[in-house]
C-alpha cells in the first residue's frame, strides 16, 4: 500500500468570481485553511471541484494554482475525468507536467463498454502516465459500479494505487475492505462519504475524501486521529457533529443535485468568509435568499457563526 495518500484528503471546491472566473484569492484562502486544519492531502478537480464543468484551459488554470498554493505542503491529487480513455490520458499528462502527485479517474462514461473495456481503460492510463492512479467509483455519474474483484486485481498488478469510493454502497465498500485486507492491502481505500466515515473506518478504510471538509475540516482531522489511536468514542462524537452539519445540503428548496450539494458548500464558505461569492458554473444557479438563510441557520446550530449576512452572500453573484 502507498502510505503517502492516507488520512483526510478533501475534494477542494473551486471558487468563482461573480462573472465565473477562477477566484484566486478565495482559492488560496481555502487551500491554506484546509492545510492549517491538518489535512493529509488535497484532491483538486473532483466532482466538488467542478471538473465536469471545466474547459481544458480552466482545468490547467486550477491545477497550476493548486500546485502554487499548496507549495509542497501536502500531496496533491488531480481528477482526470472525461468520457473516454484518450481524453483522460491527455488530462493526466497535463497533471503530471504541472506537478501532481497522483491522478484520479473514473470509468469511461459515454460510449459505455463492458468490464473488459473498463479494465483496459485503467491499464492504458497507467501505462501512459507515471503517477499513482486512483479509481474513482461514482456510479451515479458514470452508470457503472466498479466491482471489487476488478479493483483488487488492478491493485495487485500495480495498475491502481487506490480507490476513492463515492458509490454510497456501504455493503460493497465493506466487502472491498475485507478483500483488500485478505489480498495484502494492495489498495489505499478512501471513502467519499461525509456522514458514515466512522463506519468506513470500522470497515478498514485508509482515509476519507469529504466534500463537507471544505466547510469544516477540523472535525474530520480529529476523527482520523482518533481512529488511528483507537478512540472510537471520539470517532463517533465527531461524526455525529459533522452529520448534523451535513444538513446544509438538505435544507434548501427548489434546487437539487450539484446545485444543492456543492451549492450549499459554497454558500456556507461564503457565509464564513472563506469565499467571496457562492457563484456556481453554468448552467447551475447559486443559492439565494431563503436558501442562504437556511444554510446559515444550520451553521449556527452547529456552532459555526457566519461572518457575512445572507443578504450579502445573495448579492455577491450574477443572477442570469
Amino acid at each position: 500500500m502507498n502510505t503517502t495518500f492516507r488520512g483526510v484528503i478533501p475534494p477542494v471546491v473551486t471558487p468563482l468570481t461573480a462573472d465565473r472566473q477562477l477566484d484566486r484569492a478565495s482559492f488560496k484562502r481555502s487551500v491554506d485553511r484546509l492545510i492549517d486544519s491538518g489535512v493529509n492531502g488535497l484532491f483538486f478537480l473532483g466532482s466538488s471541484g467542478e471538473v465536469a464543468f471545466s474547459t481544458d484551459a480552466r482545468r490547467r488554470e486550477i491545477i497550476e494554482a493548486a500546485i502554487e498554493y499548496t507549495a509542497g505542503r501536502v500531496p496533491v491529487l488531480v481528477g482526470c475525468i472525461d468520457t473516454e480513455t484518450e481524453r483522460v490520458i491527455e488530462h493526466a499528462k497535463v497533471a503530471a507536467e504541472l506537478g501532481a502527485d497522483a491522478i484520479v479517474a473514473t470509468a469511461p462514461f459515454y460510449a459505455l463498454g463492458g468490464l473488459p473495456e473498463i479494465e483496459n481503460h485503467f491499464r492504458l492510463i497507467h501505462e501512459a502516465v507515471d503517477l499513482p492512479l486512483f479509481a474513482y467509483d461514482i456510479p451515479v455519474c458514470v452508470h457503472v459500479k466498479l466491482p471489487g474483484d476488478l479493483l483488487i486485481r488492478l491493485g495487485l498488478d500495480g495498475v491502481l494505487a487506490g480507490v476513492k469510493d463515492s458509490s454510497n454502497d456501504d455493503v460493497s465498500f465493506r466487502f472491498l475492505c475485507d478483500a483488500n485486507r485478505k489480498a495484502g492491502h494492495p489498495l489505499v481505500l478512501l471513502t467519499g462519504q461525509e456522514v458514515v466515515v466512522d463506519g468506513a473506518y470500522m470497515a478498514g478504510a485508509d482515509g476519507s475524501v469529504p466534500g463537507l471538509g471544505n466547510v469544516e475540516c477540523t472535525g474530520y482531522v480529529r476523527m482520523w486521529q482518533a481512529y488511528e489511536a483507537g478512540d472510537w468514542a471520539t470517532v463517533r462524537a465527531e461524526q455525529d457533529r459533522l452529520a448534523a452539519l451535513m444538513n446544509i445540503v438538505n435544507v434548501t428548496s427548489g434546487v437539487s443535485g450539484f446545485g444543492a450539494g456543492v451549492g450549499a458548500f459554497k454558500t456556507a464558505m461564503a457565509l464564513l468568509g472563506v469565499f467571496e461569492t457562492n457563484q456556481m458554473p453554468n448552467p447551475v444557479r447559486a443559492l439565494t435568499g431563503a436558501n442562504v438563510e437556511a444554510v446559515a441557520r444550520v451553521l449556527r446550530e452547529c456552532g459555526l457563526e457566519p461572518v457575512r449576512t445572507a443578504e450579502e452572500v445573495s448579492a455577491s453573484t450574477v443572477i442570469d
